[in-house]
């Protein structure tokens, strides 16, 4: 609970600095602006998150006498960088979904500042997630705020879709029903 604490602090801490040494992003009125800036993110995500992760897959099965999958052969190192890379392609989907839909309510060069900053913010977060993962499981706390902001744009985007249908009232509804799911599961898994 600490580390995760401390890391949900220093991403807090971090997101804002870099939000605000970013300039305005220039141009951002019109929705294809903004779409272009949440594409090149998504490849630096994708980049930096996900192909690393298969990379570091790959390069251990070529090395070693994991190379077969089927043989059980996979080390410590290699059953986290699996489960690392699980873990992110789960959670990219969730981050880019969030971050297009920022991209589609942000409507200034101000707030898509945003973008970039919350992106730098979450590959962090996933590294953090990563090598806190090689030193043992209770160490990927570190990485823990990359869900929490995943989470937290797709709930403001699934947010402002819900008042774009009934007003606040549909807001509600969205934020309700998802946080009532959300106890369910807690309640069935304790």
């Amino acid at each position: 609970m600490a580390a995760i604490a401390s890391s949900v602090a220093l991403s807090l801490l971090l997101w804002f600095a870099i939000d605000r040494a970013l300039p305005p992003l220039v141009g951002m009125e019109e929705l294809a602006a903004r779409m272009v800036v949440a594409l090149k993110c998504a490849a630096i995500v994708t980049l930096f998150g996900v192909v690393l992760a298969v990379e570091a897959v790959a390069h251990e099965r070529l090395q070693t006498n994991a190379f077969d999958p089927l043989q059980g052969h996979e080390t410590k190192r290699l059953t986290i960088n699996l489960r690392y890379l699980q873990n992110t392609l789960e959670q990219t989907v969730v981050f880019l979904v969030g971050l297009f839909g920022l991209a589609v309510y942000l409507d200034n060069g101000s707030a898509m500042r945003a973008l970039p900053a919350t992106t730098a913010v979450w590959l962090l977060n996933r590294f953090a997630f990563w090598l806190g993962y090689h030193r043992s499981a209770a160490l990927r706390g570190l990485g823990a705020p990359s869900m929490a902001i995943g989470l937290i744009m797709l709930l403001y985007v699934a947010a402002r879709i819900g008042a774009d249908v009934a007003g606040s009232v549909g807001a509600a509804i969205v934020i309700f029903a998802f946080a009532a799911i959300e106890a369910v599961l807690f309640w069935k898994t304790r």
